[in-house]
């Protein structure tokens, strides 16, 4: 299947860890013909990975179902969505920048992320609470609604508008924030969405039976027929 095969890749050349906590990441591939020319990077907008990494395992499934093969999926899935909750736990706003940067250097007490001036904003945007959402169904495990509700009261406290609407973000590391008098649909589309969906009972557009497309909207899952 094209998915395995695209996992395999992701998992064989780009899964990296930073120091000093080991916290795991997809790295940013500069030249597909050297695979070790790694970029120690990672956009927020990879952060949907850590939800399709156990989406995969289970197929909407309790994650204690898993196949002992996927077991690997599983655990990447839980890593890589911490690493992007760190992303919004590490800054001032308890929101995330738009790019972090990894220390790989392992004889440096440096910090494990770091965030470049031009990357300090933030956009409202949804990838880390999709994943949230997706391991919390998958898991039950109440840290997730944790997490989600952090992430929602920094949203309150630093982007909500007196007047009505949500602001993204010029910099994420100061207080208080610059804001940028604008607000992707994504945010109503697909942020707020998925923190409504975390706090939804399992049974409301259970994952057995629905699958999200990247625009958050949820589609019946079907068996193809006739070899279509």
């Amino acid at each position: 299947m094209e998915y395995d095969t695209a996992v395999d890749g992701i998992k064989k050349h780009l899964i990296q860890h930073s120091h000093p906590n080991q916290y795991t990441y997809i790295a940013e591939l500069m030249d597909i013909t050297h695979p070790s020319n790694k970029h120690p990077k990672m956009d927020h907008l990879v952060c949907f990975m850590g939800g399709s990494f156990i989406l995969g395992a289970t197929e909407g499934d309790n994650v204690y179902d898993a196949k002992v093969q996927d077991s690997e999926d599983v655990r990447l899935g839980e890593e890589i969505t911490e690493t992007c909750y760190e992303m919004y736990n590490m800054t001032a706003t308890g929101l995330a920048s738009e790019i972090v940067y990894f220390n790989t250097d392992n004889q440096t007490d440096g910090p494990d992320m770091d965030i470049h001036s031009r990357d300090r904003h933030n956009l409202l945007r949804p990838e880390t609470l999709e994943s949230i959402f997706l391991l919390y169904r998958m898991t039950g495990n109440e840290k997730y609604r944790e997490w989600g509700w952090k992430i929602f009261e920094s949203f309150e406290e630093y982007t909500r508008l007196d007047e009505g609407g949500y602001s993204a973000l010029r910099d994420v590391t100061t207080i208080p924030p610059i804001r940028d008098d604008r607000m992707d649909t994504f945010f109503l589309a697909e942020t707020l969405k998925y923190l409504y969906l975390l706090f939804s009972p399992s049974d409301f557009i259970p994952l057995q039976h629905y699958v999200f497309n990247t625009e958050a909207h949820p589609l019946p899952v079907f068996t193809p027929k006739n070899n279509l």
